[in-house]
């Protein structure tokens, strides 16, 4: 087998959404967490979790985390392996979670930002829910 045809194998055994999914957890862990992690320089580093941001060496750990978690989800979402199913749904929540917090967090008008958190969250429910619908995809090993 081609490896043209190798990818386009991949490409059709998820939905278009999913390889969304799939590229965003790959260009994270091949080209944006390395950079963050060895390049950025250590004052401007800022990672967020649960709502919270962080700066300096706690950024630089959160980073790493992240890296970790961004690393799974491409091997995850490549194979297709049936961990990923609660444990993406579980990090989107979060995330929904995250982006309540951090408008709440960060916004001047404290209404605004409920409005602008619920939004968000929202979009990354649907995404979550998405994902629930989807479990039957993830493979047993």
């Amino acid at each position: 087998m081609k490896f043209g045809e190798i990818l386009l194998n991949q490409y059709r055994s998820r939905p278009l959404w999913m390889n969304g999914l799939l590229f965003f957890c790959g260009y994270m862990t091949f080209i944006y967490l390395p950079w963050d992690i060895f390049l950025k320089p250590l004052a401007e580093d800022q990672e967020v979790w649960f709502g919270i941001m962080f700066t300096g060496w706690a950024a630089k750990g959160g980073a790493v985390l992240h890296w970790l978690v961004y690393g799974a989800g491409t091997y995850g979402f490549i194979k297709m392996k049936s961990w990923m199913h609660p444990w993406s749904e579980a990090y989107v929540l979060q995330i929904a979670f995250s982006m309540f917090i951090w408008s709440y967090l960060n916004s001047e008008d404290s209404i605004a930002g409920i409005v602008v958190g619920l939004v968000s969250a929202a979009l990354f429910f649907g995404l979550a829910a998405m994902l629930w619908r989807a479990r039957l995809r993830f493979t047993t090993d």
